[in-house]
């Protein structure tokens, strides 16, 4: 389900600096920009797409493409990952680059990083670690639980503390725990027709 090719852009290491301000001061020059286009697989007047659920999504991420589609149990056909599988899986692989950039420019002995993630909703008065967390109205808030392995037979238990503390750090997490603000907007009707 996932076509991948390199489609670096030279020229935008500034911006990636920007993402990761107080957390390192490079990254490596072609990082890409953040741009994302998801649109429905079948649509009216389409071909069929065989297989395809009616929640079924392409996913554009520059030149690499995902399916995206819900599991059975909630109607999908499970084309592809379902929308917080794609939130956890961008968690968790900003969580083990963050923590390999950081152990590279530290001269720290990992060897591999392993994150297994998982969500649920639960009742903040019942989520243990959840401190701080505002409950909307109805009380529940999204908890994820991440859980990291750290390879590297050499690393000291003060390392293994710090990695912890820098994986907190990755901009996905900070993002996560921080206050965003979406905005949104319809695109002209001349722009959905061409």
């Amino acid at each position: 389900h996932i076509r991948a090719k390199s489609a670096m852009l030279p020229g935008h290491a500034a911006t990636s600096k920007r993402l990761v301000a107080g957390l390192m001061p490079f990254l490596p020059l072609g990082a890409r920009a953040l741009s994302v286009r998801v649109s429905s697989i079948k649509r009216p007047g389409s071909p069929s797409t065989q297989g395809a659920s009616s929640f079924a999504q392409r996913v554009q991420v520059g030149a690499h493409e995902i399916l995206a589609d819900e599991p059975p149990s909630m109607g999908g056909g499970d084309a592809g990952p379902s929308p917080y599988d794609l939130l956890l899986a961008s968690l968790g692989a900003c969580t083990s680059m963050t923590l390999r950039m950081y152990a590279d420019r530290k001269n720290i002995p990992l060897e591999g990083v392993d994150v297994a993630l998982s969500h649920a909703k639960v009742y903040a008065s019942d989520c243990e670690g959840c401190a701080g967390a505002a409950a909307p109205k109805g009380g529940k808030i999204d908890r994820i639980e991440r859980v990291i392995t750290l390879v590297g037979d050499e690393l000291t238990e003060a390392q293994r503390k710090r990695l912890l503390e820098i994986a907190d750090m990755c901009p996905v997490h900070r993002t996560l725990e921080g206050q965003a603000a979406v905005v949104s907007s319809l695109a002209s009707a001349r722009a959905l027709a061409g």
